[in-house]
């Protein structure tokens, strides 16, 4: 039975979605903003509490969910093709965990307080080293498994040097601060923290797009990969270098966000012929939602300290995660 093509309104909901998505995260908050104060502030004359709130909190806190939400889901897609694994997605191969443990170093050791961009800077850096590492432990192997294991191994690494971190902390205050950044925030992030993020997403982003055609050839299997001119060294080699850019700068400046990249891909696969190429365009566009609606969510959310966001995206993944497990795994 031949698969069903792509559904022909996927891609305009998932845009419309992402505007409305835009427009609430700019408007919603502690202060709402009603749409004439956030019009008049857009065009410059509006009143001075509502252009700042739009200009200096809203807007950056929105293009950097944006973005990171973008790169996570996108990850997560191509991962999920690469590694033909339903559960895949950017941890698995250490990258997270290794941006991650890149920028608590950058916190305990004050490195942070050197230049607002030593923290991203050193997260990637942390995560191309991770990938090295990756590359050493799995040596030529093609194999989607051996990367996976060696992957588990990165990122168990990379986890206990966090916790050796957390667990020397000169002081509580310290340890709190490497806590807060670990469960994932886009709180109080500025157009710094957006330009630092930007280009690494980019190039990481439109890496892993060009490789659509290959992934749904390496969905025959590594032979029939090869007979139709895929060259997998190559090909590993590009998407384990767009992960670490681009994952890494989405992590540096987010912290640790899970779920995003392992739900988003399973929520628009139905909608498409099930071929690792189709589902990218629709998880990066779904991630960017996704991420955007959790953290409106957590700025309406009437707590005494704002909720983290990956917390919030761990409490959402799991169970359209289990539902989407439950009515998919005969189709895998």
């Amino acid at each position: 039975m031949k698969p069903a093509a792509r559904h022909p309104l996927l891609l305009p909901l998932l845009l419309f979605g992402l505007f409305g998505a835009t427009l609430a995260s700019l408007a919603l908050g502690p202060v709402a903003l009603s749409p004439e104060r956030l019009w008049s502030a857009v065009l410059g004359h509006g009143d001075p509490v509502a252009t700042t709130i739009l200009w200096e909190l809203r807007l950056p806190r929105t293009l950097v969910g944006l973005i990171v939400g973008a790169m996570l889901g996108l990850a997560g897609a191509v991962l999920q093709g690469y590694l033909r694994n339903p559960l895949a997605e950017p941890s698995v191969l250490g990258t997270s965990n290794a941006a991650a443990l890149g920028a608590v170093a950058a916190l305990y050791f004050g490195i942070a307080q050197w230049h607002v961009a030593m923290l991203p800077l050193l997260a990637i850096a942390c995560a191309l080293a991770a990938m090295l590492l990756l590359f050493a432990i799995a040596g030529r192997s093609e194999s989607g498994l051996t990367l996976i294991l060696a992957g588990i191994a990165v990122s168990t690494l990379a986890g206990a040097g966090i916790s050796l971190a957390l667990n020397l902390s000169p002081n509580p205050f310290a340890a709190m601060e490497i806590m807060n950044w670990l469960l994932g925030s886009i709180e109080n992030r500025s157009t710094q923290h957006l330009w630092i993020a930007l280009p690494g997403i980019l190039i990481g982003g439109a890496l892993l797009l060009v490789d659509g055609r290959a992934l749904d050839a390496l969905a025959l299997g590594e032979d029939g990969a090869r007979s139709l001119g895929v060259d997998l060294g190559r090909l590993r080699l590009r998407i384990i270098f767009s992960l670490a850019v681009g994952v890494g700068s989405a992590v540096a400046v987010s912290g640790a966000i899970g779920f995003v990249g392992l739900i988003v891909p399973h929520i628009v696969r139905p909608l498409t012929d099930r071929s690792p190429s189709a589902i990218l365009l629709p998880s990066l566009l779904g991630g960017a939602v996704l991420l955007t609606l959790a953290d409106i969510a957590v700025r309406l959310a009437q707590t005494g300290t704002e909720l983290k966001l990956g917390v919030v995206t761990a409490f959402l993944g799991v169970p359209v995660f289990l539902l989407h497990l439950f009515r998919e795994r005969r189709l895998w």
